[in-house]
């Protein structure tokens, strides 16, 4: 199986390895070489997650995996002149050519079930923690648990945004963050299928964004900070 990958390099001082085929699937490295290396188990986690719960899945299981390296981004930031500035500014992330590209029906339909998904996961997994654990602080750490349950709703909002399609001000969200999350997301579940088959793409603070973009950058940022959280209680 061919898995076509677009590599983001500078992101958090890494470099980011997408899976262009199959949003939610990514890998990080210290390097470009390390994020590509790291895609080919990444993938067989994710198609055995996809066939967990997909009834039929639409991955296949097993089999060598090609990994082409089709395009790479270089993160850079933009002052509020629009000029490139160092690291200070504005940061603009990874615009690949397949992000042109409509969203079909079927990758609406399987986006919303991997969203669900995601969801289902976060939630079992910081369900019954204590008020003390979702605050508690840990060293060299931005934010608690809840702070990055905020986050994760942020920062979904502000990708709906990014298309004019957020619905709601930003200061309107619920300061509960299981609130939030829902909110966010329900909005999000109520604009994914209006957008199959919309050719649109939106520059905003200099960076383009279209549907596709919206979807990649959704799965990806939930899953990674799930992950982010089983690391902080101790589990992986």
């Amino acid at each position: 199986m061919i898995l076509y990958v677009g590599v983001e390099n500078g992101m958090e001082r890494r470099s980011l390895a997408w899976a262009l085929e199959h949003p939610g699937c990514f890998a990080y490295g210290h390097d470009a070489t390390e994020a590509l290396i790291a895609i080919v188990p990444a993938y067989v986690a994710y198609a055995a997650w996809v066939n967990r719960h997909a009834q039929p899945s639409w991955l296949p299981e097993g089999g060598d995996v090609d990994v082409r390296l089709v395009e790479v981004w270089e993160v850079y930031h933009l002052n509020d002149r629009y000029e490139r500035t160092t690291s200070d500014g504005y940061e603009v992330n990874a615009w690949f050519q397949r992000d042109w590209k409509p969203l079909t029906r079927l990758e609406v339909r399987r986006g919303m079930q991997m969203l669900a998904w995601n969801r289902a996961d976060l939630l079992a997994l910081v369900q019954g923690l204590d008020a003390t654990t979702l605050d508690h602080t840990y060293p060299g750490e931005r934010w608690s648990i809840r702070g990055i349950l905020e986050h994760v709703a942020g920062a979904e909002w502000w990708y709906l945004d990014r298309l004019g399609l957020a619905g709601i001000p930003r200061a309107a969200l619920p300061a509960n963050v299981f609130e939030r999350l829902t909110i966010v997301r329900q909005r999000l579940e109520a604009v994914l299928p209006q957008l199959e088959g919309e050719e649109r793409v939106i520059g905003r603070q200099g960076e383009l964004w279209s549907p596709r973009k919206l979807l990649r950058r959704a799965l990806w940022h939930e899953r990674d900070h799930y992950d982010h959280i089983r690391r902080l209680l101790g589990l992986i």
